[in-house]
């Protein structure tokens, strides 16, 4: 079998996918790699760049052509891609990221081969900005050496791994149908994987992860209510997943999902669809009384009754309560 299939996945990054698979064409292994990029139906001229890499390197970069949009801010893409991919481990790239240590591969593979009851390993990576922004490391000096799957769940949304800095073993011959409905593929899959074993940590700074207008993570619309209720139901997912063992936290964190979508375009004004909402965050959160007044106040409360929020607020309690 290979030993390393790198992945790299893109759409319409016409600008950044060059340096993506130079980046990885120039890792210095003691093994054989594959290189499959995995297009989303790029119309920028991506996809010529690509077929262009495959006439050069051939058998070495491979294009993953797909005939249409996949859908799912790439996750398709990535599962079809992943389908083809025949390494022992695979590392997962987005195509406007590269890395930056030629060494990247072969220190990860000799953590992995060294650590059998690792699923996959991660390491630093520099986060840079489109706008200007100072770039920074993603991670402190308290990194530990290894993590588990509790210490990816919480209330809040958790993230210290960059895409391009993870290497997986590829060990999961069938993702569950629930992930390929999530828009955020990061997330499950390192939950999936964390279900399999520890997570190892290198600090070596080896990678970018650019913040730009063509990257994954500017699809995160907070202010979207059918974004959010995608988070819902993947963290509804999660913790069916897990087996509700991780439940308290878990619907904590469903619950501020709900709290946002009052802020979202599509429920301004609807006073009864945000009634539902705070319902709901209420049956999950259990807030305090001071914060459900302020809920109350600020999204259930028309301007002209505000003075008069606290009868409001008092008759919603009781109507939750009984």
């Amino acid at each position: 079998m290979l030993k390393v299939s790198v992945l790299i996945i893109t759409y319409n990054q016409k600008n950044f996918i060059r340096q993506a698979i130079d980046s990885v064409l120039a890792q210095k292994t003691t093994f054989p790699i594959e290189i499959l990029v995995g297009d989303d139906f790029s119309s920028d001229g991506t996809r010529e760049i690509i077929q262009e890499y495959e006439r050069q390197h051939p058998g070495l970069v491979k294009g993953v052509l797909h005939p249409r949009n996949m859908g799912k801010n790439g996750g398709i893409n990535f599962l079809e891609t992943l389908k083809r991919a025949t390494g022992e481990y695979y590392a997962l790239i987005d195509g406007d990221d590269y890395l930056t240590d030629p060494l990247k591969l072969q220190k990860q593979v000799d953590l992995l081969d060294a650590h059998p009851d690792y699923s996959m390993a991660f390491h630093n990576a520099l986060i840079t900005y489109e706008d200007g922004s100072p770039s920074h490391v993603l991670n402190g000096p308290d990194m530990k050496p290894f993590y588990t799957i509790e210490d990816l769940i919480g209330e809040d949304e958790i993230w210290f791994m960059a895409t391009s800095s993870t290497l997986y073993r590829n060990s999961i011959k069938e993702y569950p149908a629930w992930f390929s409905e999530s828009v955020s593929g990061d997330i499950p899959r390192l939950i999936l994987k964390a279900k399999m074993g520890k997570i190892g940590y290198l600090p070596d700074v080896m990678s970018v992860y650019r913040k730009n207008s063509n990257g994954t993570s500017f699809t995160d619309k907070y202010d979207d209510a059918v974004f959010l209720q995608n988070r819902i139901d993947m963290y509804s997912n999660i913790n069916r997943e897990l087996n509700y063992q991780y439940d308290r936290l878990l619907r904590k964190n469903i619950a501020r999902y709900y709290r946002m979508m009052l802020k979202s375009r599509q429920f301004r004004g609807s006073y009864l669809g945000k009634l539902k909402l705070v319902t709901q965050y209420y049956s999950l959160a259990k807030p305090n009384w001071p914060d459900l007044k302020t809920i109350v106040y600020d999204h259930l409360t028309p301007p002209v009754l505000q003075r008069a929020y606290g009868v409001v607020a008092i008759g919603l309690h009781r109507i939750l309560n009984n």
